[in-house]
């Protein structure tokens, strides 16, 4: 089956560069950002760069809620009218959100073969995915060696994430078995990390300070990343861009990575993570 009869999907948690997404002609479904009385959709109505100013500075919190079935079915329809003769959609965890299932239940009525996935992870542990599965077919793959493609890096996918507050995941609700840093949210820098088995967040260390965080994420996530084989490390920040950067340039040389990326969080994951968030998220071969 050509590239062109299989259509690529994933909503817009991914956190995949622009340029990535149209080197591979990836669809990008957005999810929604409320803020008070207005609706955006993200990434497209609102820059990454522009919530984590306002949301800083604003009092109203901002949520999210997913596509409407709508837009999954215009979506779908849109594929098949190019020429699909099937659709890969690979969504942010079942366990984070309600679009694995609203994007499942579209497709169980188009009487079209649509593959949905449940990626367990957000931000790049489902844009790895995505990639993988992008690769695949790339070179020729059928769909489910695309699928498997994908599943092979899920197994080994590590993402680990160092939070400047505590503040936002508690608000935002997701923050699954991190629940045991509450009593001290004011002291810590926490990290957490997710596990790519049920989809949820849970604690992986915490520090005093800024520096010491940064410390850790790199530690804990490279204790299990297994660095002797070739591997691909994606950046994450919150609008810190320089720290990112000087993350990315330790990795670089330390680690000599096949792939490295630097991006920043999107808006619908920002509302959860806050200001100032890293991560590192990856897999080795």
């Amino acid at each position: 089956m050509n590239k062109g009869s299989i259509a690529l999907m994933t909503d817009s948690t991914c956190d995949i560069s622009e340029d990535l997404i149209q080197q591979y002609g990836i669809t990008i479904i957005p999810e929604l950002v409320i803020w008070g009385d207005q609706t955006f959709r993200d990434r497209i109505d609102i820059t990454p760069q522009t919530f984590y100013e306002r949301i800083e500075k604003d009092p109203v919190m901002p949520t999210t809620t997913l596509p409407t079935p709508v837009e999954f079915e215009k979506a779908y329809r849109d594929a098949i009218a190019q020429g699909a003769k099937e659709i890969v959609m690979f969504t942010v965890s079942a366990a984070m959100s309600g679009t694995f299932q609203a994007a499942k239940q579209v497709a169980d009525r188009m009487g079209f073969p649509v593959h949905v996935v449940d990626s367990k992870g957000p931000t790049m542990s489902l844009g790895w995915q995505v990639l993988a599965a992008a690769r695949a077919q790339e070179a020729g793959a059928s769909v489910q060696e695309m699928l498997a493609a994908a599943h092979k890096v899920r197994e080994k996918l590590v993402q680990i994430v160092c939070l400047n507050t505590l503040e936002f995941l508690h608000r935002g609700g997701r923050i699954g078995t991190a629940t045991k840093f509450l009593g001290t949210l004011l002291d810590i820098k926490p990290l957490v990390q997710i596990n790519h088995k049920t989809g949820i967040v849970e604690p992986s260390g915490q520090a005093r300070t800024r520096k010491k965080s940064i410390e850790v994420l790199i530690e804990r996530f490279f204790e299990q990343i297994q660095p002797a084989n070739p591997i691909h490390v994606a950046v994450m920040h919150g609008n810190a861009l320089e720290e990112a950067q000087v993350i990315g340039e330790r990795i670089r040389q330390t680690y000599a990575p096949k792939e490295l990326l630097i991006n920043i969080t999107g808006p619908v994951l920002g509302i959860h993570t806050g200001p100032r968030a890293l991560a590192l998220c990856g897999y080795s071969e």
